[in-house]
């Protein structure tokens, strides 16, 4: 007797969309995309400030203007938050590009700017003050390298999870600025005077150097990554480390070096904020840019040019929330919403850029 029972066909149901990766769209393509998410986040930015309080648009996109352009000093300080952060993107940018993530920027601009206080401290009144600003330079750049190459040994030794540990690395420079502090201010008060007879020189404002300084490093970074066979070397071992192994590189050795100079060039954040326009410290002296930085570096793709244009959007948008704030008397986090807003949709338009949504075109399909 024959079975007559065929097997049923199965049937299953595709999801709605699925999200593939896009093909490479042209430059102006992809920055005609991010302009018009910074369009359309101002109008969401304007629209939230006239519904919590009754900002007029008009007056909104004036105060944003005046808040970034609107005096001289304005300008000046607008160059110098962008410079500033640009300094601690690109020191974050080389280990990225090796898929190093290096969240603690942070903490090695802070231990950079505690050695170049440390100089003023101990050394200023008592040694000629060109050799100030060359042991300030030295002992700012070293104590950032020092900060830097031990979460880089720990991984390419034992590899350990250098997030995590970069991370942890913060919380104790933090610490440890608070204690030296409470060490050198005898008064109780917790807070250092500013030092300023040991300070940096200036050029015409105390903005400028800095402003030309990190000018040069962000050229000669540029050229390091893009022309220097170490830049190549780290390239690679981002790419793959068993390549990296199989062409002769040391991966050992590249990460260490590399962390280095990430190390090398916080510290230099740390003594231009420090000895060049804050000439004191405090934990909060860095103020966030070492996180701020990880979104800089990923939103210009680890390109120090395009970079320059990314630190530029996000100075422009702190000194222009914190304009509408003062403007209307309105609570400081207001400044922080509009922030976040215009993040939101400008990092939203970077998946778009490099994703795509595609819709199924039959419900069903059968097996």
């Amino acid at each position: 007797m024959s079975d007559t029972t065929a097997p049923k066909k199965s049937e299953t149901r595709e999801p709605l969309f699925h999200i593939a990766k896009r093909e490479e769209i042209v430059w102006w393509k992809a920055w005609l995309i991010r302009a018009a998410a910074i369009i359309a986040s101002l109008a969401a930015c304007a629209a939230i400030s006239r519904f919590l309080g009754g900002i007029d648009p008009s007056s909104f996109f004036r105060s944003m203007l005046s808040g970034a352009f609107g005096t001289t000093r304005r300008i000046w300080k607008l160059f110098y938050e962008l410079a500033i952060l640009l300094c601690i993107s690109l020191a974050v940018t080389p280990a990225f590009k090796m898929r190093f993530w290096n969240i603690g920027a942070e903490g090695q601009a802070l231990i950079g700017g505690l050695a170049t206080a440390a100089c003023m401290y101990y050394f200023g009144g008592r040694i000629p003050t060109p050799l100030l600003f060359v042991v300030m330079i030295a002992a700012s750049i070293l104590a950032g390298m020092i900060w830097a190459v031990i979460p880089a040994v720990f991984k390419a030794f034992w590899n350990t999870n250098e997030t995590l540990f970069t991370l942890m690395m913060n919380y104790v420079a933090i610490q440890l600025v608070t204690f030296m502090i409470n060490f050198w201010v005898t008064s109780g008060s917790g807070t250092l005077p500013p030092m300023s007879e040991y300070a940096l020189p200036t050029i015409g404002n105390a903005w400028i150097l800095n402003i030309i300084v990190i000018s040069v490093l962000t050229v000669a970074v540029y050229i390091y990554l893009r022309f220097s066979k170490h830049g190549y070397e780290l390239s690679v071992v981002g790419e793959s480390e068993n390549t990296a192994l199989y062409v002769g590189i040391n991966v050992k050795k590249v990460i260490i070096r590399t962390m280095l100079l990430s190390g090398a060039l916080c510290g230099v954040t740390g003594l231009l904020l420090v000895g060049g326009t804050d000439h004191t410290i405090s934990a909060s002296t860095v103020g966030g840019r070492g996180f701020t930085a990880i979104m800089v570096s990923w939103l210009g793709r680890f390109n120090p040019i395009f970079m320059v244009l990314t630190s530029f959007l996000l100075a422009f948008l702190g000194a222009g929330a914190n304009q509408i704030s003062n403007d209307y008397k309105m609570n400081g986090s207001i400044s922080d919403i509009i922030t976040a807003v215009i993040l939101f949709f400008v990092i939203g338009c970077e998946f778009f850029i490099q994703y795509r949504i595609a819709f199924r075109k039959h419900g069903k399909e059968e097996k």
